[in-house]
């Protein structure tokens, strides 16, 4: 009878190699960016818009203006910049992301049943259709 052997030479595990963060310089309050970090800081931004009702992002505040936009590209949020007039202008996806710092936003809940942000091509309405 043979024997399996108890060790294994030609298994290699595979790891994800984990990034390690840039040094951090003294006096610096740099945050460590990990999934787990950003999945939580896009849990406190959805609770804080549901909580309320909406949510005022200041014109730098760069990080969660990242976090609200990645939010809309799901359909979780809607986004509009406010102007100098004080007047909403809807974002787009696409415009969230690359949006100007110099302008405040006000980061809402999307209404129930509201479009989707990937649309559905008019070409593949026949899919729909329901039979006579």
């Amino acid at each position: 009878m043979d024997s399996v052997p108890a060790r294994m030479d030609n298994v290699v595990p595979f790891r994800r190699a984990t990034p390690q963060p840039p040094p951090a310089r003294p006096g610096s309050a740099v945050r460590a960016t990990t999934p787990a970090s950003r999945r939580s800081d896009q849990r406190a931004v959805m609770d804080a818009v549901y909580a309320t009702g909406t949510l005022a992002v200041a014109a730098g505040d760069r990080e969660t203006k990242l976090i609200a936009a990645r939010l809309q590209v799901y359909g979780f949020l809607i986004i509009e910049e406010i102007d100098t007039d004080g007047t909403f202008r809807r974002l787009r996806p696409s415009e969230a992301i690359r949006a100007r710092s110099e302008r405040p936003w006000r980061v809402t809940k999307a209404s129930y049943g509201a479009s989707l942000s990937v649309t559905i091509p008019a070409v593949d309405g026949f899919l729909f259709e329901q039979p006579a």
